[in-house]
């Protein structure tokens, strides 16, 4: 089985599957022979992940890409959306921010710089209410943790407990179908 092995500085091995791909997450000092049986005891997981994900892709390549008016269009409806979402979720968190920008990513919902300048993706206006909200307080907690540790977590869940669920219907369910939409050069549409 071929998979592309990401090492960081985490603490334990993970899996992920990207666009029918498997990448192994894996801390700096395990062995390839480690990440390797690690691998093969996850295998069951892995083969119906995959055939779950290429699924995916061949419904989302079925979906009609977006125009360049489209993708202007979802960006003008978030620039009016997404800054009360935004101004709601940091009075409850107690933070403040920079500036909010509309882009159309093909592989990013959101960022929090250090500066607390924020950006969103257009395509989230595709996406349930719910789902723009997770991104928005996930990128919100970054203003207090610039980081993922059980600290932001903790943040995350205390201010929207159902997090998980609408980052599940993102990242695992329909993400891939919203980004393929942006193909076909749709996604270079001037944002400003």
């Amino acid at each position: 089985m071929q998979y592309k092995i990401i090492r960081s500085r985490r603490k334990t091995l993970g899996l992920e599957i990207c666009e029918a791909a498997l990448v192994v997450r894996a801390p700096m000092e395990v062995s390839d022979e480690t990440v390797a049986r690690f691998v093969e005891r996850n295998r069951a997981w892995i083969d119906r992940q995959l055939s779950l994900a290429k699924v995916r892709l061949r419904e989302a390549d079925a979906q009609p890409p977006l125009t360049r008016q489209d993708i202007l269009a979802l960006a003008a409806r978030a620039k009016e959306v997404i800054p009360t979402r935004v101004a709601h979720y940091a009075d409850l968190l107690g933070v403040s921010y920079g500036s909010i920008t509309v882009r159309n990513q093909r592989s990013k919902w959101g960022s929090c710089s250090a500066k607390g300048n924020l950006n969103f993706n257009c395509l989230l206006m595709l996406a349930p209410p719910e789902v723009l909200d997770a991104i928005v307080v996930h990128e919100l907690c970054h203003r207090k943790e610039m980081n993922h540790s059980k600290a932001f977590w903790h943040e995350v869940l205390c201010v929207y407990p159902e997090y998980k669920k609408w980052e599940d219907w993102l990242k695992k369910k329909n993400g891939t179908t919203l980004m393929r939409r942006m193909k076909n050069g749709a996604a270079n549409a001037d944002m400003q």
